[in-house]
């Protein structure tokens, strides 16, 4: 969808649209609202804008709606299609010990493990999960949102740039 017929949608339609970026209805009226951008920069602007302003329960919703590193997401909708594409590096992980370092990072904050694993190796990830299972929850909750911030930006791209 290019910009200009994502600032026609209404407004309904423009927030289910922006959901499959960041599955928060607060978020994605608060972006939608900003139509209509004059390109994509000013898109991703209010997105990272609005994102930085939710609140950690606003975020615990985002992140329900991520799979576990290295667990496909299932279905045929446009936010699978996205994930499964954005997490392929996972397909070379030791699965044994990423499923390990899933868990123990659930366990010890209480959410699944959230990176932009973009271009990321599973290797990589896995040394994330790890590196990040030291951090308390201030300095967690801070990369968490810096790594959804990361993926949403991808995804608002890939909406209105494809």
């Amino acid at each position: 969808m290019e910009m200009a017929r994502f600032d026609a949608l209404p407004g309904p339609e423009a927030e289910e649209e922006l959901l499959t970026c960041c599955a928060v209805p607060e978020w994605a009226r608060k972006v939608a609202y900003g139509r209509p951008y004059p390109d994509s920069a000013a898109l991703l602007e209010t997105g990272s804008r609005a994102l930085a302003g939710l609140s950690w329960d606003a975020v615990l919703t985002a992140l329900s709606a991520h799979p576990r590193i290295g667990e496909r997401a299932g279905g045929d909708s446009r936010e699978a299609a996205w994930s499964r594409q954005e997490q392929a590096g996972a397909q070379d992980a030791d699965r044994d010990a990423l499923t390990a370092a899933n868990l123990a990072y659930e366990e010890r904050f209480g959410h699944v493990f959230l990176i932009c694993a973009t271009g990321l190796s599973g290797a990589e990830m896995l040394a994330a999960a790890r590196a990040r299972l030291e951090h308390d929850e201030e300095t967690e909750r801070a990369v968490v949102r810096t790594e959804l911030d990361k993926i949403v930006r991808i995804r608002l791209r890939k909406l209105v740039e494809s």
